[in-house]
């Protein structure tokens, strides 16, 4: 087996339970600042794990569009994989990994459907070739050729080119409502720094270190 050797700057300052907001989504809301203030490269995305129905878990990269204190948003058509799996079991897990300051975060919770408005409201802030790719893209379906996805998103462009690219009832935003959070600063040794933050049943959170 090959051993593989991986170089990363662990010269990163330790995190300490002081140092934590009381709320997670004001703790995520600093770091995500942070790592736009630090260049961060596709601070946005972010790794979604569902779960199939035989059991089998499935992970892949989506973007983050929005998030508050109520949760963390997300848009796919509502055709793919991963909206059929949370259909069935409406329970994720989400992953951020930003190997230049060290940092993990960990997101597990339920998801809902947001409003349709304000899937739409989204929709057409997206530029207009994206819009018409939401349609072409028959998300997770067998794909014969890429001539055959090409020749449908010039197709949509014909029909659309005289106006607005129509709603699509088929496609539109998810929010994961967390119940629990981890933040993971990396260190020395692999000495890590890790906290979780835990939904009370009084619908507080309680803050854990862990250990590494």
């Amino acid at each position: 087996m090959n051993q593989l050797q991986t170089v990363i700057d662990v010269n990163q300052p330790p995190l300490r339970r002081s140092d934590l907001q009381p709320s997670p989504d004001q703790q995520f809301s600093q770091w995500f600042d942070e790592a736009e203030e630090r260049r961060v490269p596709d601070r946005e995305a972010m790794c979604l794990s569902t779960v199939k129905s035989d059991g089998m878990p499935a992970s892949r990269m989506v973007l983050l569009k929005s998030f508050d204190q109520d949760g963390l948003v997300f848009f796919t058509n509502f055709e793919s994989d991963k909206a059929h799996e949370i259909a069935v079991r409406p329970l994720v897990a989400l992953l951020f990994f930003w190997p230049t300051v060290y940092r993990q975060i960990r997101v597990n919770g339920q998801v809902e459907k947001i409003a349709r408005e304000d899937s739409l409201d989204y929709f057409y802030s997206r530029p207009r070739a994206s819009q018409i790719g939401a349609w072409a893209s028959r998300q997770s379906h067998k794909q014969a050729t890429r001539a055959d996805l090409e020749a449908r998103y010039a197709a949509l462009e014909e029909r659309f080119k005289s106006g607005k690219v129509a709603e699509p009832d088929f496609w539109g935003g998810f929010r994961v409502l967390p119940q629990q959070w981890e933040f993971w600063q990396g260190q020395p040794n692999r000495l890590h720094d890790r906290f979780r933050y835990s939904r009370t049943a009084a619908h507080n959170w309680e803050i854990t270190r862990l250990d590494p």
